[in-house]
């Protein structure tokens, strides 16, 4: 069985489309948990569900889906004016609504990118081309009096009031988590202080 967490699903702007797991159905079992928190940008919402994708009847023969159902009463249920909202919000929502938060996301996206690369301790891989966050890899060695990712963090929301997941929390130790999801203004301007938080810091370079 292939349990698969598509909260994020179509929130993709880069060269790649997104492809549900259920389509590969007939190889293995699929249970998809969705919602509406992260494509409707609803976050505080909290309303989702779970989608078997079982055309040989795997889940079925073997109770899965009947155990999940009856686990569904222990979770608080979203409010009910959101669960009644929820039809017309899935079947009604303009296409146009979808494109326009993808290319807010990319130009963000673009932002967050140019940003990270003149910021000396800290570097991305791969420019984000989907979700609402990005991964950068934190280089210790270039700052003074910073033990690790967590305490980067506490420092930046400390003296420049701009806060960081980071990546041990993620079970990355020395990455930091990033979001772009904010206003280009204020993405620019947390850019800039964690660039200010990291010159402040950097280590003396040797003359030669």
């Amino acid at each position: 069985m292939v349990i698969s967490d598509e909260v994020y699903d179509h929130c993709a702007f880069g060269s790649k489309p997104f492809v549900p797991m259920g389509v590969l159905g007939e190889i293995a079992p699929v249970v998809t948990i969705g919602g509406i928190s992260k494509r409707w940008m609803v976050p505080g919402w909290r309303l989702g569900w779970i989608a078997a994708t079982d055309p040989k009847g795997v889940l079925r023969d073997k109770n899965v889906l009947q155990s999940i159902m009856s686990y569904c009463a222990i979770s608080v249920d979203a409010v009910t004016f959101v669960q009644g909202a929820l039809p017309q919000i899935l079947a009604n929502t303009d296409k146009a609504f979808f494109e326009k938060a993808m290319e807010v996301m990319r130009e963000a996206a673009e932002i967050c990118y140019r940003k990270v690369e003149g910021i000396e301790c800290i570097t991305c891989p791969h420019k984000p081309e989907g979700s609402m966050f990005v991964m950068v890899k934190l280089d210790l060695s270039c700052l003074d009096g910073i033990a690790d990712d967590v305490d980067f963090c506490t420092k930046v929301a400390r003296e420049e009031s701009v806060v960081i997941c980071p990546g041990s929390g993620l079970g990355m130790k020395n990455w930091l988590r990033i979001t772009f999801a904010v206003d280009p203004g204020l993405l620019e301007d947390g850019m800039e202080r964690v660039k200010s938080f990291c010159q402040r810091h950097g280590k003396a370079k040797e003359l030669k």
